[in-house]
């Protein structure tokens, strides 16, 4: 049985996420060895939240791995179908979409700290979060990307 993070679309996807973090930061977010499959295998099953979605006007989450979907108590179906802005709650969001265009303008982010909310109301603080733009190699930027690995939850 397949499973979602084996899809060679999204193997390929998780190749340009790593690239583009190692791009930005100058440091690996997991341990390059193996396959591509055996990396993206890896991110998924990582114990910290990794996150991403595409460049569409309203962006769809298009990558979470484990940590992600236990975090905002999802799928995989339904993670890769919500909207990013909904991550947030309403009086968030103004705030949220300030932080994105400036790791848009900047290539990233680092250290950037935010309230989430899960797909059933549950609301989490982030903390110490990367956010970076997510580019082929030839430098078109195709989405961005988030990690974190603290957070706290707050009902």
């Amino acid at each position: 049985m397949q499973t979602h993070w084996s899809n060679p679309s999204v193997v390929e996807w998780c190749q340009y996420l790593l690239d583009s973090y190692t791009h930005w930061i100058k440091l690996e977010l997991i341990k390059r060895t193996g396959t591509p499959l055996q990396q993206t295998e890896q991110l998924f099953n990582s114990a910290f939240v990794v996150a991403s979605h595409g460049t569409e006007d309203d962006p769809i989450l298009n990558y979470g791995n484990q940590e992600a979907l236990n975090l905002w108590m999802m799928n995989w179906q339904q993670f890769t179908q919500t909207p990013s802005r909904l991550t947030a709650e309403p009086p968030n969001r103004e705030e949220r979409s300030r932080m994105l265009e400036q790791a848009k303008t900047q290539g990233y982010i680092s250290d950037y700290r935010g309230i989430r909310i899960s797909s059933t109301g549950k609301r989490f603080l982030v903390e110490q979060a990367t956010i970076w733009n997510i580019h082929r190699p030839d430098g078109t930027t195709i989405g961005q990307g988030a990690t974190f690995s603290s957070w706290k939850h707050l009902d």
